[in-house]
This record gives structure tokens, C-alpha cells and sequence, in this order.
């Protein structure tokens, strides 16, 4: 049986009084795209960051398939070991893509920083990868030392996408990836996202609002209501004939997202 690369157990979060997320548990597999779905203040964002490294739980536990020691709590790494980890075999896409980049170098530094950052040192090497993933994600060579600054919000998402995918991470958090671009550009991020995610064989936990998002990107789906599990299962199962009524909901477009 595949080895499990990510496991949530009694998974956790509170603010204070306010509930962020309740006794959460899934797993994710190599290779596995697995959506994480609600209307807005289900908790969905709260766990990815949970999951992610970026803010620890109440309780409960997130370990992470190892390439030294296996499954290891992620919050039981040292400060460095978990460095090491988010620049080599994680990946995180904001929702924002300007979270995710460097804003004051040119975009070739933005995926070569990631290379530097795991031991490549030679200058024309790295300018090639940066070069070979700018068009990966159809951004013109000319543009390789033109500043994010100048750039629209589709090239943004599209170099953070280059900037993650580049040292060739296991797994990715992808958080809203497609929110706020115009219906045209979100279809040819979703076709790139579509096609890298499957090219590259990398595991994906993406969280989004948008149900055509998760039919179309993920295998498996989490539908997230008050910060619980609800319902999960094979996407198309779950979107096609929903048992939790808040699911039905949500199928339905009754609640707003």
C-alpha cells in the first residue's frame, strides 16, 4: 500500500472563544489532489494554514512523510528542519500572489532564489531552470528580468506558481488560486495547474469556494461547515450525489460561497 505523505489527526483550532476548525482527520497519498471546500468562515482556510506550517494548532496533530525519518510531527521539527522542509519538498501558493513572491527582484530571481535555496549555486544553470519555467507557465522570455511590480494578475499567480513548482516539492498548498482573476485567465491557470499537478506527479491540497474549481482539479473532496468535516469522498461523488445536507446545499448554490 502507497505510503500516506500527510496526515491530519484530531485536528484542532481555536481564537480565543471563536472555533476555527473542530477534530479534523484525513490523509493525503502521493500524487493525490485532495479539495477542501465551504462557504466563507467554514474553516477551510484555518486548516490549510494548519496543515501548511504557517499556524499551529490547538490540538491534534499534522505529520508529514519525511524523506529521513518518515512520518514526523511537523511542529515537533526544529525552526531550521521545517525551513528546509517548506523550500524543498512543500510548496504554498497564496491567494495573493504577491504573498508568495519578492516583490523588489526581477521574476528570473523569483524562481532562482528557490533553486539557491536548496544548493544550486552555478549562475547559468539557475538562469536556465527560471527560463525553462517561465515557459512552463507561459510567461514570455522577455519578461525574465522585468519586475513583478509590472505585471498583471494572472502572470503573478502564474510566476508564484513557477517560484513553488521549480525545486519539484511532494506537496502544495494552493490556497484560493484562481480568486479574483476575470473567467478567461482563471480557465488557462486551471489547464496550467491541471496539467503541471499531473506532468509532475505532485500531491495537492487545494482550498477553494468555486465547486467548478474542485471538479475540475481534485480527486478526493473535504466539505468544511463550522469549521467540521461534513462530508468527504471522491470529488465526483460527492458533487454529483451529496448525503450531508449542508453539501446539498451548497451543490444546490443555495448558500452563498
Amino acid at each position: 500500500m502507497t505510503n500516506v505523505l500527510l496526515s491530519a489527526k484530531n485536528l484542532s483550532h481555536h481564537y480565543g472563544s471563536q472555533v476555527g476548525c473542530i477534530d479534523i482527520n484525513f490523509d493525503i497519498y502521493p500524487g493525490e489532489v485532495l479539495g477542501v471546500v465551504g462557504e466563507s468562515g467554514s474553516g477551510k482556510t484555518t486548516l490549510l494554514k494548519n496543515i501548511s506550517g504557517l499556524l499551529q494548532p490547538s490540538s491534534g496533530s499534522v505529520k508529514f512523510d519525511t524523506r529521513v525519518d518518515g512520518l514526523k510531527d511537523i511542529y515537533l521539527l526544529s525552526e531550521p528542519e521545517r525551513r528546509l522542509l517548506m523550500r524543498t519538498d512543500w510548496g504554498i501558493v497564496f491567494q495573493n500572489a504577491r504573498d508568495g513572491l519578492r516583490m523588489n527582484v526581477s521574476a528570473g530571481a523569483n524562481v532562482g532564489e528557490r533553486l539557491m535555496a536548496i544548493g544550486a549555486r552555478n549562475y547559468g544553470n539557475i538562469r536556465n531552470e527560471a527560463t525553462d519555467w517561465l515557459q512552463n507557465v507561459e510567461i514570455g522570455l522577455e519578461r525574465i528580468d522585468h519586475y513583478p511590480e509590472t505585471f498583471s494578475g494572472g502572470m503573478l499567480q502564474r510566476l508564484q506558481i513557477a517560484r513553488n513548482l521549480v525545486t519539484k516539492p511532494r506537496l502544495v498548498f494552493m490556497d484560493e488560486p484562481t480568486s479574483g482573476l476575470d473567467v478567461s485567465v482563471q480557465a488557462r491557470l486551471l489547464d496550467l495547474i491541471r496539467g503541471l499537478v499531473s506532468q509532475l506527479g505532485i500531491a495537492c491540497v487545494i482550498v477553494s469556494h468555486d465547486l467548478g474549481v474542485m471538479r475540475l482539479l481534485s480527486n478526493r473532496l473535504i466539505v468544511m461547515h463550522q469549521g467540521r468535516v461534513v462530508e468527504q469522498g471522491l470529488t465526483d461523488q460527492v458533487l454529483d450525489d451529496p448525503q450531508h445536507p449542508y453539501s446539498q446545499l451548497l451543490v444546490s448554490s443555495i448558500l452563498p460561497v
